[in-house]
This record gives structure tokens, C-alpha cells and sequence, in this order.
């Protein structure tokens, strides 16, 4: 009880100061009725300051040091700016570019961002609406900046919002950059360290010029025109689930050449309360829900949804007995990568320079796909940045194809240095096209890449261990399968461990030990006998630690493709449970 007291009386001293002069009247008022009417929200929102972590911030708007809102938003880009003044000190003019989604207080952050931006000097590309993440990324490199920061949550709840800042090669930042910029950040402790309203003249408003340019690079990645032209009345219901891809979306479809795309009405309405969901996640079903009903309803092939920055896609096909059924974001990659190397090779487009990128969570058919051609393929560790650092690194010497996560990101194309789903989406439309024009729906297509290779399946089970006790448990956990790792799982031999902490690779069939050439993580994958990984990584965000496993087998006839996948996911299981998950 003693504790809750002094946290209160900790937490009313800090909140105190946010009743001072330089805070807006709105925030004051707000301030000073937390402090007399509601002890634990102002618990909630003061009992620390929002952290400013590798991936920028992302919290639940109101005021107060552990919530988004202009002050919070504020300190971060004061801190991004002293990094950036220090990184380019021979810059005439440090040049970033702003852009936001759906959410609520995202026009004001943004215009908050931009404010203190020109304050400290820079030029700012400010867009005049919403954008998607990707069109971001982008412009960073179209404009040539230094920096950019997106607005947004991505698919979190609507009570949130975020930031997350970009550098020069339009990827989110990664070592040193991404941790220089958060001690920069913390070392603004006080809102008067904060230049706020630098001068307008600064501050450029751009939009839809960009829209075309991005258009217009995007159409480049099309490989099969004719294909298109053959199919393109194919019947697309597309939803943006009231996020940024409303207007981009069906552009870019039309510019590909599709002529018959429904928009869901209802879900393309912008708003950041996203009234017709629980949440706005393509991985979930649920959010797919109203797309797949019109394409019932008119008889569509393709269901497509973007998250509300529209850098993930989900998608729906119609299986063997005309039913929509959703694909995951492995099976997405597969189909896109099968696609994109196929059609490289058929155009002649393969020197032996080519390369695909894929995280290690990610199904190793990919990496099948690509050894078919003698297409490259490399690992990263989870996150789109890893993938945004291969192309920069190997821009210029080697080509990047294309490259995805398991959670619903891909990207083709060097131009953008994040996942897409604009991009994704097109891509998506025009392997379904051509897939008609060889007398194949996607699910067939799919079956038949399965046929080729093998038949993979993937899924992830979430352990929950809150509070101190269960970061205690979930690190323990972790220390037990390094130091004690196990010999068999289900049945089948443990025949190779990665340990990404140690930065080895143990081949426990003859003992021999080989370097991982990737930064350090706290990520454990056990290969089996069997052609079963089992990776394992503590969630960096939520009390977590999750098991990704990947399951295949050899798909002998076609016919046998729903009851083979049955047995696989009956036997990913059975590996949870010889684990005792």
C-alpha cells in the first residue's frame, strides 16, 4: 500500500510540472483533472516517459511523459534533430520529409514534427494528407533527405498512435543509427530544450506530384502487360480498412491495367476509429470480413486489405470448391516470389546478379524458389529494416528481385526501402492474372508451387508471461534451451542450432561450428531431421516469447493437398506439445 502512495505522490510531482505556462491551456486543464479526480490514469500517464525505442514510438494518445502527444511527439523530434545536426554537419540544409495515416492527432503530430523541424533549420516536405508508409520511404530517397518520420500505429488499436523515424536511404533505422538516436533523445528532458514553429517558408506541402512519380516507378515493376490485357476485367474487392491505401491502392491497380476494382465503401472511409473493426490487422480474419462478403456477393477472384499505413496485405482466394479462403503471409511470399523469378527468367531479365531477402522466421520455400534459378537468397533477422540494409548495401553491384516476412510484409523493386502493399497489392492482381492466362486460379498456382517443391506449412504460438515474474520466466526460459538445448523434438532429431545471441551455427550431425554474419539477437532456431525449424525470440514489444515453426513434406499428388496440409498442421501440434507450450 506504502508503494502505491509514493508512486502517486512520485507521479502528481512530475505531473505538476506539465501545469507550467509553457504547456497549452488543453493540456493544463486536463492535467490538473487527473490530478484531482482519476489517481490511476494519472498513474498510467506519468509513471514514466514513453520510451523512444529502435522502432521510434508508439503509445496511447493523452497527455501526460508516457502518452502521445504533441510534447512527447515533440522531444523525440528535437532529438532526432540534434542527432541530424551533428550526422550532416556539411549540409547546407538538412532535408526531411513528414508524412501520417488515418489516426487521430496524426495531422497534428505531423504538424507538430514539421514545426520543430524548421525551427532547427531543416527543409521539410510535408504531405498535404494522409500517405501511406511506403510512399514515405519513397520520397526520402526521391528528395534526397537526410530523414523522414511516419505517423502512425500501424495495426495497433485506435487509442494509439506513433512515429517512427526514417534515414537517408529510406529504411527505418538499424545500428549504430537507431540507438545514437535514442540517447539523443533522452538527453531532452525538458519541453524548453523543444524549438517549437520554425517559419513556414521551411515547410513544403507535397502530394499527389509524388503520387504519379511513385505510380510511375511502381508500373515498372510489371512483367506481364499481356496477361493483364487478356484478364482485366478479373474481379478484385479491395478494403483499405479506413487507413491510407483508399487512394493508391486502386491507383495503382488501374495503372497496371485492371479495370474491375470494388472498393469496400463502407471501410473507405478514413477514420481513425476504425468503426468496422475490432482491430485494423489483415492478419486477422475478422478485418477481411466485409471484403469477402462483397466478393461473395459479386462474385470476385481476389479479396485484398491493406493495414492503415499500408505497408501489409492480406489476401483472399477461392479454393477448389469456389470458397474464399485466406492465405498467410508465407504463402503470399511464395506465390510473389514464384511469380516475380519466373517471369525474371522467362524475360531474360536473370544475369546470375539477382538476389531474393527473406527474415529467418519466414518459410524456407523461398529460398527453394530461388535455388531453382540460381537466384541468391539471404537471411535477416525479423524486421523490414534488415532487408532495406542488404538492398543498400548491394545496391548498385547486385539486383534485388524481391523479399517478404510471415507477417504480411513484401517488397519488389529498389525504390522503396520498406514493405509495400501498394506494390504488393499490384503484384498480387497481376500474378492472378497471369495465373488466368494459364488457365489457373492463385489457389492452383499455389498447389502447384507446393507440388513443385515441397509442402510447407508455418504457425506461431504466443506464450503470455506478464509482469516482472514472467520476464523473469520468459528469460529463463531462453537461458534453458542454450545452455541445455534439446536433442530431440517430437520424435525427430535436433540436427542444427542457430543461435543468433552467439552469433553461431552448430551442426550437431558432425560438431562443427560456423559464424552468423548477422547483429546480435536473442533468437534460438532448431533444425530437425525431419525438415522441421523451430525458431524462438522473446516479442520486443509485448510480454511475450513466441515459437514460429515450419513444417513440410513432399506433396505426391495434387489431390491430396488439403488432407497433407491437415497432417501438418496436426503435426506442428504435436511439436508444441512435445515442448510443452
Amino acid at each position: 500500500m506504502s508503494n502505491n502512495i509514493n508512486l502517486l505522490a512520485e507521479v502528481k510531482e512530475t505531473a505538476k510540472k506539465w501545469l507550467a505556462p509553457e504547456f497549452d491551456e488543453l493540456t493544463r486543464k486536463q492535467v490538473q483533472n487527473l490530478i484531482d479526480n482519476d489517481p490511476d490514469e494519472l498513474i498510467e500517464s506519468f509513471y514514466r516517459t514513453l520510451e523512444f525505442g529502435t522502432g521510434g514510438l508508439r503509445g496511447i494518445m493523452g497527455v501526460g511523459t508516457n502518452r502521445m502527444n504533441i510534447y512527447t511527439v515533440g522531444m523525440a523530434t528535437q532529438g532526432l534533430c540534434n542527432y541530424l545536426i551533428k550526422n550532416f554537419p556539411n549540409e547546407k540544409q538538412i532535408k526531411v520529409v513528414i508524412a501520417r495515416d488515418c489516426r487521430n492527432n496524426g495531422e497534428l503530430f505531423a504538424q507538430t514534427a514539421a514545426g520543430i523541424f524548421s525551427a532547427n533549420g531543416f527543409k521539410v516536405y510535408l504531405f498535404d494528407d494522409l500517405r501511406p508508409t511506403p510512399e514515405l520511404s519513397f520520397a526520402i530517397r526521391h528528395f534526397k533527405c537526410q530523414s523522414g518520420i511516419v505517423l502512425t500505429a500501424s495495426h495497433n488499436p485506435k487509442e494509439y498512435n506513433g512515429y517512427k523515424a526514417y534515414w537517408n536511404d529510406g529504411a527505418q533505422m538499424i545500428e549504430p543509427h537507431d540507438t545514437n538516436v535514442i540517447e539523443e533523445v533522452e538527453k531532452i528532458t525538458s519541453i524548453a530544450q523543444v524549438k517549437f514553429n520554425g517559419p513556414k517558408e521551411n515547410i513544403e506541402i507535397i502530394g499527389h506530384e509524388i503520387d504519379e512519380i511513385y505510380i510511375t516507378e511502381l508500373k515498372k515493376l510489371s512483367l506481364s502487360p499481356e496477361a493483364i490485357a487478356q484478364n482485366k476485367d478479373i474481379k478484385i474487392v479491395y478494403t483499405p480498412i479506413h487507413g491510407t491505401g483508399v487512394k493508391l491502392t486502386p491507383m495503382a491497380l488501374k495503372a497496371f491495367g485492371f479495370e474491375n476494382i470494388t472498393v469496400v465503401e463502407a471501410q473507405a472511409v478514413v477514420d481513425g476509429n476504425f468503426p468496422t473493426v475490432v482491430s485494423p490487422n489483415p492478419e486477422n480474419a475478422e478485418a477481411l470480413q466485409m471484403a469477402i462478403d462483397k466478393a461473395n456477393e459479386i462474385g470476385a477472384d481476389l479479396v485484398m486489405a491493406t493495414d492503415p499505413d499500408a505497408d501489409r496485405v492480406g489476401i483472399a482466394v477461392r479454393n477448389a470448391n469456389n470458397e474464399l479462403v485466406l492465405l498467410n503471409g508465407n504463402q503470399t511470399a511464395a506465390l510473389l516470389i514464384y511469380y516475380l523469378i519466373t517471369k525474371w527468367h522467362e524475360n531474360g531479365k536473370l544475369k546470375g546478379k539477382e538476389y531474393i531477402v527473406k527474415t529467418i522466421v519466414t518459410s524456407e520455400l523461398l529460398i527453394e524458389i530461388a535455388d531453382k534459378y540460381n537466384v541468391a537468397s539471404h537471411d535477416v533477422l525479423t524486421g523490414f529494416k534488415y532487408i532495406a540494409d542488404i538492398i543498400e548495401k548491394k545496391f548498385g553491384k547486385e539486383t534485388y528481385i524481391g523479399g517478404g516476412e510471415e507477417s504480411y510484409g513484401f517488397l519488389a523493386g529498389e525504390f522503396v526501402r520498406d514493405k509495400d502493399a501498394i506494390m504488393a497489392c499490384a503484384l498480387i492482381a497481376e500474378t492472378a492474372a497471369w495465373a488466368k492466362s494459364k488457365g489457373k486460379s492463385m489457389y492452383e498456382l499455389l498447389i502447384d508451387i507446393y507440388a513443385e517443391f515441397n509442402l510447407y506449412y508455418e504457425g506461431l504460438v504466443n506464450v503470455t508471461k506478464k509482469g516482472k515474474a514472467g520476464a523473469e520466466e520468459i528469460e529463463k526460459m531462453m537461458h534453458d534451451f542454450r545452455t541445455n538445448a534439446p536433442k530431440e523434438i517430437n520424435n525427430s532429431k535436433v540436427i542444427l542450432i542457430k543461435d543468433y545471441q552467439l552469433q553461431t551455427e552448430k551442426d550437431l550431425t558432425n560438431g562443427s561450428q560456423k559464424a552468423i554474419n548477422l547483429p546480435k539477437s536473442n533468437v534460438l532456431q532448431f533444425f530437425l531431421a525431419d525438415g522441421t525449424k523451430i525458431s524462438v525470440r522473446p516479442s520486443g514489444t509485448e510480454p511475450k516469447i513466441k515459437f514460429y515453426f515450419g513444417v513440410k513434406t513432399k506433396l505426391k499428388n495434387k489431390s491430396t493437398y488439403e488432407s497433407e496440409m491437415q497432417t501438418l498442421k496436426n503435426k506442428i501440434n504435436e511439436v508444441a506439445k512435445s515442448m510443452n507450450l
